[in-house]
């Protein structure tokens, strides 16, 4: 039975004190300024946890000069020998 409108006397409290407040002609510009906030609000918390799964997937690619050229597999030894 819960929710954000499980009590809804507390919303009509709020609604009757910003009413009294601000004045029916300030109604719904106050409104628009919470519905504007709100949406900054979401879009930047989106946009936050969009940067978070992309930096926690992204696999670092190689770069500079080795990233070109295939891995060495033999190895010699400057002091090496045996060398051909």
């Amino acid at each position: 039975m819960g929710g954000v409108f499980g009590h809804w006397y507390v919303l009509l409290l709020v609604l009757a004190i910003v009413l009294i407040v601000y004045g029916p002609g300030k109604l719904p510009e106050v409104g628009g300024a919470i519905g504007r906030a709100m949406r900054e609000f979401r879009k930047a918390s989106s946009d936050l946890q969009d940067e978070i799964k992309k930096s926690t997937t992204e696999q670092p690619e190689p770069t500079g000069p080795a990233a070109d050229r295939p891995p060495v597999t033999d190895v010699k030894s400057p002091t090496d020998t045996k060398a051909s």
